[in-house]
């Protein structure tokens, strides 16, 4: 099984070019973890081992560095066995330790109102507590993966940190530019806080999707027509509002889901010249797709 766990991590990680030593250093960090975390469960009776792995894979995805990549391995190995602070630094050096105890730090921190300008001064508090913000980048993975997995919580629980996610973690993740983590923070706790019109809004979405597929098809053949023809090597992929973002917008305009005109829109890859990485345009599609041509 420890092998099979870090796998897709080590694939992941070389498929960017990480160096080997690094590699190895994140698979001694995992090794590590994994022995201590040995017998130990989480709520919904999987490995305790599985938490920390999924941590470091949102963290390999934001392409965060080797160290905090490491300390999302033992983020809970300070608070959760009899391993002491020395034995990480001698392991995997000063930096990672002060990752591995700011995380933990966090971790004690109780939010309590709901009140904006609380919540606000509570993140302020927590970013200054931090003082290095890969521990901001660390919890935030953390969160993630606990609201992923919070359907196997009580429901009284999986209300108190949907709320306290949507309050404060979603919000802080918007802050820092992480906006997929917001989105899906947003989402995950908006299923727990509202699951009726959760269900309603994605099966109204996936009828949309199903409908209107024809016509997205044609729109996206002929943007790519126009692509290649000024020379603009893209792929074009059809995204849909989450269910979370179209309840806001039918919230702020007192209407329902058929008169919201923006529930998809098309985004646009490519790679311009002179960067390395690939850049994303969104086109939005406000209007019936079959009209644009």
């Amino acid at each position: 099984m420890s092998e099979k766990l870090f796998e897709e991590v080590k694939q992941t990680l070389k498929s960017q070019n990480r160096d080997e030593a690094d590699i190895e250093q994140i698979h001694k960090a995992f090794l590590f973890a994994q022995r201590l975390h040995d017998g130990q469960y989480r709520v919904s009776e999987e490995p305790y081992i599985i938490h920390p792995v999924e941590v470091a894979k949102i963290l390999i995805n934001l392409k965060l560095d080797t160290h905090t990549i490491c300390a999302a391995f033992l983020h809970d190995i300070l608070e959760d066995t009899d391993t002491k602070p020395e034995e990480i630094e001698n392991l995997f050096g000063k930096d990672v330790l002060t990752l591995v105890q700011g995380v933990t730090k966090l971790g004690k921190l109780q939010f309590k109102s709901k009140e904006e300008r609380q919540a606000e001064n509570f993140r302020k508090m927590f970013v200054a507590m931090a003082k290095d913000i890969r521990v901001i980048f660390l919890k935030l993975a953390d969160r993630l993966h606990n609201m992923r997995t919070l359907s196997s919580m009580r429901p009284d629980k999986q209300m108190k940190i949907a709320s306290e996610t949507d309050y404060f973690y979603a919000p802080l993740a918007n802050r820092l530019g992480l906006y997929n983590v917001k989105t899906e923070l947003e989402n995950l706790s908006f299923r727990y806080r509202c699951p009726r019109e959760y269900e309603q809004i994605e099966k109204q979405l996936a009828e949309l999707q199903l409908s209107e597929k024809p016509d997205v098809d044609v729109f996206i053949a002929k943007t790519k027509e126009i692509l290649e023809a000024n020379g603009i090597d893209a792929r074009i992929e059809l995204r849909m509002r989450s269910p979370y973002s179209i309840w806001r917008k039918m919230q702020s305009k007192c209407c329902d889901f058929e008169h919201i005109d923006s529930k998809h829109y098309l985004r646009i890859i490519y790679k311009a010249d002179g960067l390395q990485e690939e850049k994303k345009q969104s086109l939005h599609i406000y209007a019936v797709l079959s009209d644009c041509f």
